[in-house]
């Protein structure tokens, strides 16, 4: 065992030769309450990660689909404060890994030591800073390793290779690979060309690559796993909470069918 839960996990699920699966759900939506309860589901689903949006009133790297999420959650009084009491919350009865999804204008108004040591002392294990470039990182990338939280940084479909070195040193829990161009949001099709992205992100780095943005049912799932280390859902899972958001017991059954859809037939595994 390592000293990071995310390094584990990534070695947990190569051993046994599958992806790991990344689950995304805004915190607090549609509140606290509710948000600690679709944790537990999605974890007693079998996620390996759990990705939390930090609520954000700008989120400009969301779709519609997150924005509303993001929206829900600062509607019901969701603060800084609160998301760290939910991720408490998980903690008491769980050690999946959690990583932030967040924006750097949340971590600056605090300053990066005291967001990472609040953050790591709540019981998160990684940020991923979407707006925070790797050349503007410094103090940020200082106090994650001072107080031993990961980075997470995002590579694009149209990231140059010559910034994927400067990516993948920012970098120490895994890189997010989104595969389309925009924001984030459900598709019907996967985009073209995965296997070879991810393909070129690994002879800059040993470390994990996870593929998100877009994934929305088990075929994806398969694809994608085939391709990464790890697969990202999002919006197809924040949908659920969408459809019944005034049903907290429909609204857990919803999540939990959904988890059993994409994770049917071993989607995982890698052939």
């Amino acid at each position: 065992m390592s000293d990071s839960r995310i390094i584990d996990v990534f070695a947990k699920a190569s051993e046994a030769k599958r992806a790991v699966f990344v689950a995304y759900l805004c915190a607090g939506d549609p509140d606290l309450e509710t948000s600690v309860e679709a944790c537990r589901a999605l974890i007693d689903s079998g996620i390996d990660i759990l990705e939390l949006g930090v609520p954000f009133s700008d989120p400009l790297a969301d779709g519609l689909t997150n924005q509303l999420a993001a929206q829900r959650a600062l509607e019901s009084g969701m603060t800084g404060a609160d998301v760290l009491e939910l991720v408490r919350r998980v903690r008491e009865f769980s050690e999946v890994p959690i990583v932030f999804y967040t924006y750097y204008n949340l971590v600056f108004a605090r300053g990066s030591e005291g967001y990472a040591q609040a953050a790591k002392a709540a019981g998160v294990d990684g940020l991923l800073t979407l707006d925070l470039p790797p050349e503007e990182s410094a103090e940020h990338l200082a106090a994650c390793e001072k107080h031993g939280l990961k980075t997470v940084y995002i590579v694009a479909p149209t990231t140059p290779d010559e910034r994927l070195n400067m990516i993948c040193e920012a970098t120490t829990g895994f890189i997010y690979y989104v595969s389309r161009e925009g924001v984030t949001g459900e598709q019907t099709s996967m985009s073209e060309g995965i296997q070879a992205r991810v393909e070129k992100i690994k002879q800059h780095t040993d470390l994990p690559v996870v593929v998100g943005f877009g994934i929305s049912n088990a075929d994806h799932v398969r694809t994608v796993a085939q391709a990464a280390d790890g697969v990202v859902v999002g919006s197809a899972i924040v949908n659920c909470i969408a459809e019944n958001k005034d049903d907290s017991a429909t609204m857990i059954e919803s999540l939990k069918a959904k988890m059993a859809a994409l994770l049917e037939d071993g989607a995982l595994s890698k052939s």
